[in-house]
């Protein structure tokens, strides 16, 4: 069941023109409703990140969890938050301000060695979120994983079959977007049981529109 390109394409214009003017860049979002997909099966339960072909322009937020030398080199990187051991020790008494970091960033990434801590201080709350952190050798060059976390996106299907991501933004090239929403489904198809037979319905929104369907 391809998905036409100019069919996606007309669907993201419908979908800006439709959508009242706002005092910001919306986002594009793509939302993927499923059918036939037994969510009881722990295969089906998709949450991982991936990585799009076009960044998305409003700036994915993306913390890190290290010490020393990764510590350092994070901040030198432009990571948007360093926690140290002594930080993420002090986040695991404070639930509130555990929320709001949960809340505050899109992605985690944290040093191998103090993920177990990661774990014990912070994993009720990331946990749910999906947001658990990507684990990284303490030698391991930040630079090049903060840039590929900055091209990611979460697929995640949570108790309902459907699957809500940024794909976009309402200033971003058509083209653009509808290479993001192409690869998102390819890799889909390799995921689901029935590839993108299990697709329901596929919608396109900007952050405070309307959505509207794409022809299947």
């Amino acid at each position: 069941m391809p998905v036409n390109i100019q069919q996606i394409a007309d669907a993201l214009e419908k979908a800006k023109k439709d959508s009242k003017k706002r005092n910001f860049t919306q986002s594009m979002d793509l939302v993927i409703t499923l059918r036939n997909l037994d969510l009881k099966k722990q295969d089906n339960r998709i949450n991982e990140l991936f990585e799009l072909p076009n960044p998305l322009p409003k700036p994915v937020k993306v913390c890190v969890i290290a010490s020393g030398a990764m510590a350092v080199n994070a901040k030198k990187a432009g990571a948007d938050e360093v926690i140290d051991k002594e930080a993420l020790e002090k986040l695991g008494r404070d639930k509130k301000a555990a929320k709001k970091l949960a809340k505050e960033f899109d992605f985690f990434v944290a040093e191998a060695p103090l993920m177990p801590l990661v774990g014990k201080t912070l994993g009720s709350i990331l946990g749910p979120h999906g947001k658990m952190p990507t684990p990284v050798p303490p030698n391991a060059s930040i630079d090049p994983i903060l840039a590929k976390h900055r091209r990611m996106i979460r697929l995640r299907i949570k108790d309902q079959p459907v699957i809500q991501c940024r794909i976009g933004s309402e200033d971003m090239p058509t083209e653009k977007v509808v290479e993001n929403i192409q690869t998102v489904l390819t890799r889909l198809e390799t995921r689901l049981e029935k590839g993108l037979k299990n697709i329901h319905l596929l919608q396109v929104k900007t952050t405070m529109g309307p959505p509207v369907p794409v022809e299947l």
